[in-house]
């Protein structure tokens, strides 16, 4: 194992067990796939996926890939939201929670989004997921892969979880507070986490932990649940933090932390590791190394009082019609773009110009809604939207919808703070050029709803080409905007007469340098053009590859990943 201070410890602490349970199944850590219940349940996703699968003691919904060369960013069910690629044990913790449809749900360290699509799924639409990320890089990519993943009443937060329990207390029914941890066990995935490992950090991090912790019970209602996990073996982070909690919140019950699920996996805490003092170390879980798990720690903590009664679906309480109401009023208010002052232009936002147009030139021009120019009142943009939705999303023309930022959204019944909201509902699209231009998350979440669909397979050569940008002949969808589909799954939305081109899909997650030529994914081209000094263009700007930048005198091609 890595560092000195961490197998001194461990073998102290476990003696002559160390070796069993640190002794790995297999040399590197294991690749795994969750299914989203919002897209398929496991049996129709096992029947249909083109690679070898295990099913995971740690999920129901979740699988084991053993494939050396899978690549899971690339496969069209990730772009269709159908699974989420992670660890297999790290699939453990959210199904703890017991998550029920219309609950108000938190996910308070949510990035990158894995357990909050597991915990979306369990929503079924309904309710409320809060998913919060205080890094700001982090939460961009939380909002990008809950907008993959189809969830469609997801608000994502870029806060601190203390002014979260400032503005919303006792609020959420179900809290998940997937800790900061020392990783210790990440020590296989991420070898940077060997490098950085120290007592010090351990310390850090436990402190750390005790703070979210607290501002977690905040936010808690009376009778709600709480799920404490982590990545790490080290006493002070895992039973020696849930003891000290206790101590700190008479109001909280430890319980049993597989008594929300109906099977079992792991093992009991250990008692030496509570820090002198009193814990049931048989209701919280470890998942050693030698049980098929990288190392995860868990607990559940129920809050006293009496739970709150859910509403019936398609129902909201009186106070979220009051925040439905409240959203609307602000939005009639919303001014349009017209009419804000010119600033004064510097070669930051000379260089956003520049992103900008070269985005238009990827994308297709009039796609993006914060470049949409044009002055629209909100009455003219919900009528549009009304009238769009009539037409493909007739389910949805009923729904409460307003404006908000120059496009129209479908809220999720949130009372307005002074959070910092990346998110609240889906964005639907808005008017451009005198027409209703939709956006991607509106198929990506209710695609199922579109009633013009063209429908590709897994097998159907034109789904590689789709997902790559390219244009491919429509079949099945009549003229006008359309929901593509793999396998009955949606990819994405399009604007079908002869063809169809992918116009916001996810091709690659990261960026690769080759010789010169810089390959980004659609979403990163306008962040990645802010970094260059100045851009230019050859042709037409009708590929990615046709924008030249420069930077510290080094011309670069800017190309998509395919």
């Amino acid at each position: 194992m890595p560092t000195e201070y961490f197998e001194q410890r461990e073998r102290a602490l476990l003696g002559e067990r160390f070796d069993v349970l640190y002794a790995a199944p297999q040399e590197t850590a294991e690749r795994g796939v969750t299914v989203s219940a919002l897209r398929a349940s496991p049996e129709q996703f096992a029947q249909k996926a083109d690679f070898p699968l295990e099913a995971s003691p740690f999920c129901k919904a979740a699988f084991v890939v053993h494939q050396p060369d899978f690549k899971p960013g690339r496969h069209p069910y990730h772009h269709a939201g159908v699974f989420y690629s992670q660890e297999p044990s790290a699939s453990s913790a959210a199904p703890l929670l017991g998550v029920q449809p219309g609950m108000r749900v938190l996910d308070m360290c949510a990035a990158p989004g894995g357990k909050s699509s597991q915990l979306a799924a369990a929503l079924q639409g309904r309710g409320v997921l809060v998913s919060n990320e205080y890094v700001a890089a982090r939460a961009d990519i939380l909002k990008s892969n809950l907008e993959r993943m189809g969830v469609p009443n997801a608000v994502v937060l870029n806060e601190t979880p203390a002014r979260i329990a400032d503005a919303l207390p006792e609020f959420f029914d179900r809290v998940l507070v997937d800790a900061p941890c020392s990783g210790e066990g990440m020590f296989r995935k991420e070898p940077v986490a060997r490098t950085q490992h120290c007592e010090a950090l351990v310390k850090q991090c436990a402190a750390l932990g005790a703070e979210i912790l607290d501002c977690a019970a905040a936010v808690l209602a009376p009778g709600g649940q709480l799920v404490y996990s982590t990545c790490t073996f080290a006493p002070e982070e895992d039973e020696g933090q849930v003891a000290a909690f206790l101590q700190r919140h008479p109001e909280f019950e430890l319980a049993d932390a597989l008594g929300n699920v109906d099977y079992t996996f792991g093992s009991e805490g250990e008692a030496n590791r509570t820090g002198g003092l009193p814990l049931d170390v048989s209701k919280v879980r470890r998942i050693w190394p030698c049980q098929g798990g990288e190392g995860h720690f868990m607990a559940r903590l129920v809050k006293n009082g009496t739970p709150r009664a859910l509403p019936a679906e398609g129902e909201y309480t009186p106070e979220e019609q009051l925040w439905l109401a409240a959203a609307e009023a602000a939005g009639k208010k919303a001014k349009g773009k017209g009419g804000k002052p010119a600033k004064a232009a510097d070669a930051r936002s000379a260089r956003r110009e520049n992103a900008r147009a070269c985005r238009e030139a990827v994308r297709g021009a009039g796609r993006s809604r914060e470049t949409a120019a044009e002055a629209v009142s909100p009455a003219q943009s919900l009528a549009a939207w009304q009238e769009f939705a009539k037409e493909y999303f007739p389910a949805l023309a009923d729904r409460p919808a307003v404006v908000h930022g120059g496009g129209v959204l479908l809220p999720v019944p949130f009372p307005q703070t002074n959070l910092h909201v990346l998110r609240a509902g889906v964005f639907v699209g808005s008017v451009q050029k005198g027409r209703f231009v939709p956006e991607h998350h509106l198929f990506t979440a209710f695609g199922a709803l579109c009633v013009n669909r063209e429908e590709l397979t897994l097998s159907d050569p034109r789904t590689v080409e789709y997902l790559s940008g390219r244009e491919v002949e429509a079949r099945t969808a009549a003229d006008g905007w359309c929901c593509v589909t793999v396998d009955g799954w949606t990819l994405g939305g399009n604007c079908s007469r002869w063809s169809l081109r992918l116009w916001n899909a996810v091709v690659e997650e990261d960026f690769a340098l080759k010789t010169q030529t810089l390959v980004y994914t659609p979403e990163r081209v306008e962040k990645a053009l802010c970094e260059f000094d100045c851009v230019e263009t050859d042709r037409d700007f009708s590929r990615a590859g046709d924008i030249f930048c420069f930077r510290d005198g080094v011309r670069t091609e800017l190309a998509l990943c395919s």
